[in-house]
């Protein structure tokens, strides 16, 4: 299949908004119906959505599994259903107020592998149904930790009750969560107040697409090459007869140490990723010349 356009597009989205209506708004832009995000921002949060457009699209798992830069603000001593404003929040009547030194000592336990419980209020499955939508209707739910990496995790103003902290983390981490388990290891509770994603990998805010200044120029003018997608990929480079048959969908050897590989063509473009297949080879899924 042909698209007219095919890339990636770092939007910058406002608090109070879905990433659902990011995509909606790019896809009405483009006048094309195969787009989508790498990533889903609650709708209170602002910053970095990253829309993937035609080809693109088959990389949203990529764009998905790069790090995550974010900046937290929480409120101590409070507590709600959803872990931030979006539900009641109750406040405790006599909280404990850590000191900063106490706080310095139980980050280093945050940082690193570690074991996450997801939140009640969040798009993770429970028997089939959204979580949020069950602890909505008032079910009690017991979700399993799952592990996350955090790769900074730093305190950038702590003055009782708000404390702001910047956070380096991989796909599947709930922000609001570290907050949560934060305060809890201090003997408090704790409420997300504010969240904005600055990072996606490579792509940053400040060079995001403002979604009001969306546009079928701007988006045009904003639109960065498929290859953008997959930035720690591995490369090769694919012409003439091997390019061809590959196309095709052959199964050719390469030594590169990686189970993924982005395949570019003497232009430089992005013609889809190698992937390793059961006989050792690499095939090219998906293909963005073929049918894969």
């Amino acid at each position: 299949m042909r698209f007219p356009f095919t890339g990636v597009i770092p939007v910058d989205k406002p608090a109070g908004t879905t990433s659902r209506r990011v995509v909606d708004t790019v896809a009405r832009a483009l006048g094309m119906a195969a787009v989508g995000h790498a990533g889903t921002l609650d709708p209170l949060a602002e910053g970095v959505v990253v829309v993937c457009v035609g080809h693109a699209t088959k990389l949203v798992d990529f764009v998905h599994a790069l790090p995550k830069h974010y900046v937290a603000s929480f409120l101590l001593g409070r507590s709600s259903p959803s872990d931030d404003f979006e539900t009641p929040v109750e406040a405790e009547a006599e909280p404990r107020v850590p000191t900063p030194a106490e706080l310095a000592a139980a980050l280093p336990s945050f940082r690193g592998e570690i074991l996450q419980r997801p939140c009640d209020y969040s798009a993770v499955h429970v028997d089939g149904k959204r979580a949020y939508r069950l602890a909505r209707k008032g079910r009690t739910l017991e979700l399993a930790a799952k592990p996350v990496r955090i790769d900074r995790l730093a305190v950038t103003g702590y003055e009782w009750p708000r404390l702001g902290l910047d956070i380096v983390c991989s796909s599947g981490t709930f922000v609001r969560a570290i907050g949560r388990d934060l305060a809890a290891a201090l003997g408090t509770r704790a409420v997300m107040e504010s969240l904005v994603r600055t990072a996606v990998g490579p792509f940053t805010r400040d060079r995001g697409l403002p979604l009001a200044a969306v546009t079928p120029e701007s988006v045009r003018e904003a639109l960065l090459p498929a290859l953008a997608a997959v930035p720690d990929l591995p490369r090769i480079g694919l012409e003439g007869e091997l390019l061809d048959r590959v196309v095709r969908g052959a199964i050719v050897p390469c030594d590169l140490a990686s189970d993924a590989i982005a395949a570019i063509d003497d232009a430089g473009e992005l013609v889809g990723i190698l992937k390793r297949h059961e006989s050792g080879g690499f095939r090219l899924r998906p293909n963005f010349r073929g049918a894969g």
